[in-house]
This record gives C-alpha cells, sequence and structure tokens, in this order.
C-alpha cells in the first residue's frame, strides 16, 4: 500500500479538499482506485506527485500586483506581536509601526534588536494602557491565541469575554478608535467551540462599534510563501465608515522549497548556513529511508509499525509524520519545535531538520533579521510568526482601504 494514498491522505498530502478531490475523480483530473475489499477511494501517489508537479509549473504570475502605495503615512499599533513577522509584512508594505506589546522577554529582544526605533513593550498586555493613542493610530493589529468563552447570554458581550486574551484586544481597539482593526489567527477559530468563539467575537467588536467584514482564511503558498500555511483574518471596520475593505487577491504564482533555500526570485543568494536541531540516531536511521516528498506509508511495514507505535492502528493521513519535503513543493506548516515527533519536516537531501534561517526563508523572513535566544527558542518565534510576505500583501489591502477613506474625507472638507 506504499504506492498508494487514501481520500484523507491525499487531500492532506496536496492541500485540497476531499469534495475537490471527489470532482477531480468525476471530471478524470485525478482518477481514483477503489480499494477491493472496503471499496474506498484510494490514489496512486505517483499520479498524485505528477499532478502536484505539473500544478506548480503551470501556475505562471499573472500580470497584476497587490501593491498600492500609501497617500499618508499610516501608523500601526500591534499587539502580541511575537518576533515580528507580521510587523516587518506592514512594514515592507509602506506602513509604520508606532508601539508594539509582546509578553515573551526573548520575542521583545528580536524586536529591539532589529528595529531598535520601535517602541516595543514587554509585559503582560493586562498592565497597558493605550489611551493615548485615541484617534492618533491608524491600524490596530494583534494575533491574539483562541481561547474559549463563557457563554452568559444569547449575545456575547465584552464583559462574558474578560479574563480572554481577545478582550484585552477588544479593550486596545476599544481605547484606541482606529479606522480599522486586523485579528489574525489559526484556521481552527473556525469550528473552535462549533464556531461559538469567532461568533462571540464578531459580536464584541459589533458591540464596540466595528463591523466584522466576513471572515477570510488566507493561505500562505497564494501570496509569495513558499509554505502551506493558513492564517484565519478578522477585520473590523468603524461603524462611521462606509467603504468596503477587500482582500488581497492571491497570486497564481506558487513557490516551492528551492526557491526557498536557493538563489532565486525570492533571494538573491543561497541560504545562509547557521545553528539547527539534530535527530536522535533512531529518528535518521528510519528518515533515511523515505525519499523526497516521502512519508512514513513510505517505510518498510515492520519499521513503520515500530516507528508509528499505537497511531499505526488509528485512521487519519498523518502525513506530517516522518516526513521529508521536496525541493519542488512548498513546505507543510513550521511548528514551533522542528524534530518533534509527528511532525517531521526533514531537508530534501540531508537527514536533518531545517537551521533556524532555513525556517526563516520558508517563512519570508529576510536573511538580516536576526533572532535572540537559544536555537530553540529561535526555532519558537519562527514557527509561531505570520509569514513576512503574506504579512506585506495584507499591508497594501489596508492601506488600499486607508487611502480610500481619508481620501473621501478630503472630499468631504
Amino acid at each position: 500500500m506504499n504506492e498508494y494514498m487514501t481520500l484523507s491522505e491525499t487531500s492532506e498530502y496536496i492541500g485540497k479538499s476531499k469534495e475537490t478531490l471527489r470532482r477531480w475523480d468525476n471530471e478524470g483530473k485525478l482518477i481514483a482506485v477503489r480499494e477491493p475489499v472496503s471499496n474506498y477511494r484510494v490514489y496512486r501517489k505517483s499520479d498524485v506527485d505528477t499532478l502536484f508537479a505539473d500544478f506548480l509549473e503551470n501556475n505562471i504570475e499573472e500580470n497584476f500586483s497587490n501593491y498600492v502605495a500609501p497617500d499618508n503615512d499610516y501608523t500601526v499599533l500591534e499587539l502580541f506581536a511575537g518576533a515580528g513577522g507580521l510587523a516587518i509584512g506592514l512594514e515592507k508594505a509602506g506602513l509604520k509601526c508606532v508601539v508594539l506589546n509582546e509578553i515573551d522577554k526573548w520575542a521583545c529582544n528580536t524586536l529591539r534588536k532589529n528595529r531598535p526605533n520601535w517602541n516595543v513593550l514587554e509585559g503582560d498586555i493586562k498592565n497597558f494602557t493605550f489611551k493615548k493613542y485615541q484617534n492618533k493610530i491608524d491600524i490596530v493589529t494583534g494575533g491574539f491565541p483562541c481561547q474559549a468563552f463563557s457563554y452568559a447570554g444569547k449575545k456575547l458581550g465584552l464583559a462574558d469575554a474578560r479574563g480572554t486574551l481577545f478582550y484585552e484586544f477588544a479593550r486596545v481597539v476599544k481605547e484606541v478608535n482606529p479606522p480599522i482593526c486586523i485579528g489574525e489567527n489559526v484556521r481552527g477559530l473556525l469550528s473552535h467551540e462549533k464556531g461559538k468563539t469567532l461568533q462571540g467575537m464578531i459580536s464584541i467588536l459589533d458591540e464596540i462599534g466595528y463591523n466584522v467584514v466576513p471572515v477570510q482564511v488566507l493561505k500562505a503558498i497564494n501570496f509569495n510563501v513558499p509554505q502551506k500555511r493558513e492564517r484565519l483574518i478578522l477585520v473590523g471596520i468603524r461603524k462611521d465608515i462606509e467603504l468596503e475593505y477587500e482582500y488581497p487577491k492571491p497570486y497564481k504564482k506558487i513557490y516551492n522549497l528551492r526557491d526557498a533555500l536557493k538563489k532565486g526570485e525570492l533571494y538573491d543568494c543561497d541560504v545562509p548556513k547557521s545553528e539547527g536541531s539534530k535527530y536522535p540516531k533512531s529518528k535518521i536511521d528510519v528518515l533515511d529511508l523515505v525519499p523526497p516528498k516521502g512519508y512514513w506509508r513510505d517505510l518498510p511495514i515492520n519499521i513503520q509499525k515500530e516507528f508509528m507505535g499505537g497511531s499505526f492502528h488509528l485512521g487519519g493521513g498523518k502525513t506530517g509524520i516522518a516526513r521529508r519535503i521536496g525541493w519542488d513543493e512548498p513546505c507543510l506548516t513550521l511548528t514551533c519545535s522542528p524534530a518533534q515527533k509527528q511532525t517531521e519536516r526533514c531537508h530534501p537531501e540531508e537527514t536533518r531538520p531545517f537551521t533556524v534561517r532555513e525556517y526563516a526563508r520558508i517563512q519570508t523572513f529576510p536573511d538580516d533579521w536576526k533572532f535572540e535566544g537559544s536555537v530553540a527558542q529561535q526555532y519558537k518565534q519562527i514557527g509561531n510568526a505570520v509569514p513576512v510576505n503574506l504579512g506585506k500583501e495584507v499591508g497594501f489591502s489596508i492601506i488600499k482601504f486607508l487611502n480610500a477613506y481619508y481620501g473621501s474625507l478630503k472630499l468631504k472638507s
């Protein structure tokens, strides 16, 4: 069965929904075969790899860009700033980060080392007030963690969210009163508490005076990032503004691991040498047997059973386990620890995790952005970040909105 993949494994492997795969089967685009006992769809791995390679080659970049030049100096207040992935992206788009808050001391050290001019407020957001920035900031952003609320009433209000970090995000938005606020989170927020958490966030922003744009999940590979990462974007527009916000348009050009680590369109040199984690010998012996773009099912059956343990008999694709990335595909979503069990991201040629600088490249950080702390702390900062290029494209969409908003104010005056 190493030559075949189940429907769920194929879905996870190429980042397409099961519904899409079923449609492709009916259309003859990617034909499944039927497993003789269960009659379930399974796919030849060679067919899947061929189709995905063709998909990458045929995605020629269109002649459009999301780029918009700012008409004014627009300012950003960023909460939960981490190591600066979103902040650098917004800066590259042409926005100015005025103040950033982050609780992790190593991430704060990273921000200060790279941008000594940034006002970095280190510590728990609960201990800061931002009232002095009221009506002086154009955008409040924040990658708040996803936490459950107390559902006291039918319509969740700000008071019900007290004690959560989204409450702090909303409190700061209310204090600052910017024209637009942007929250970002993992895709899982859509289904967290059966969607109640997201609906609660929307009702809270409504209560403090913001209309929420229909929520979208942006795929990083569509925005010049060589990684299959997804981020949910929550956009609030102040209710006195009668303008629509438009998400950045996705590009057709898809970048792969070679684009990340080698000289080319994304970077003007090969990835710099740097420190990195190492696999224990037991894992090296296993991963040595895995080909590029392969994973645990490519191992001999006896090694599969030993390596997977109890997981061997469970359902699901688990295509991230014992996974070696191929040069001609985008990387799977990076985690905070590159060598942890069940989320291996092995180098295509060498049996090792990606180094710190390779990790940073896959997240589209510039090579001169230095990370502070131990190697483990650096991996954590990079793994938690918003990809820089995704942040830049979102930045262009914000600039487009603010140009229209301030332009309409000028016409009225």
